[in-house]
């Protein structure tokens, strides 16, 4: 995928979903959750069960979503998981040779950051865009509004810290878009097979996300109107 193609993925869905699963089938279920509320961008990171097999069965049943994959940590990570069908790839530090190797390979790398120093290093090393992680540790949103300043040419993707009740605060702040795995996937309704409220949350988080895009193309549907969830 072309990194303009992929920065324009982000733009439009401004949501991944990051699923570490505990099992082939919890896997298989909690993206089928997310897929039917909206969310496009779906991320399986690496260090869970079962993961190649998840991507390659996914990338058949979810046509209309993009499959990628986190917590990259190595060069045959990496090809391994481009191999399986991964459309994208996050790291939660910056390896150099992990960027030459993405590149290489043409799938998108999100490598993690967290001072202006690593965001810059990673950029100008060749990085699709930066994932600031972990957020809550360096101000929330704040800290994304403070970069826009000196680095606001930068796509940045907040992790670690981002809720449905806040994530519009960092789209609005200068983020491209922003990361959730806990907030989407509370741990009651995974152990009870509550797919419904997940799919339930994830449209809500698309709603919010997107409800700005709404308001410019002319609709104008009452937010009063739309399901409560919170």
């Amino acid at each position: 995928m072309e990194n303009s193609d992929w920065l324009k993925q982000l733009k439009t869905h401004k949501a991944i979903a990051v699923i570490r699963p505990p099992s082939w089938e919890l896997g298989l279920q909690m993206a089928g959750a997310v897929s039917r509320g909206g969310i496009r961008l779906i991320e399986i990171t690496w260090n869970g069960e079962m993961v190649p097999e998840i991507i390659s069965k996914l990338r058949s049943e979810l046509p209309d979503c993009l499959i990628g994959t986190g917590t990259i940590l190595t060069g045959q990570n990496l090809r391994d998981a481009v191999n399986c069908g991964a459309q994208f790839i996050f790291s939660p530090h910056i390896n150099l040779s992990l960027i030459e190797l993405a590149q290489e390979r043409q799938i998108p790398i999100i490598p993690g950051a967290l001072s202006p120093t690593e965001i810059v290093t990673a950029w100008q090393n060749g990085a699709s865009c930066v994932k600031v992680f972990p957020i809550s540790a360096v101000g929330g949103v704040d800290y994304i509004k403070s970069l826009q300043g000196p680095l606001g040419q930068i796509p940045l993707i907040p992790t670690g810290g981002v809720t449905l009740n806040n994530a519009i605060k960092f789209i609005e702040g200068g983020a491209i878009a922003v990361g959730l795995s806990g907030d989407l996937f509370p741990k009651q309704a995974i152990s009870q097979g509550n797919w419904q409220e997940i799919t339930g949350r994830s449209q809500h988080l698309i709603d919010i996300l997107t409800s700005g895009d709404k308001s410019e193309n002319g609709d104008t549907s009452d937010d009063s109107e739309r399901v409560k969830l919170f």
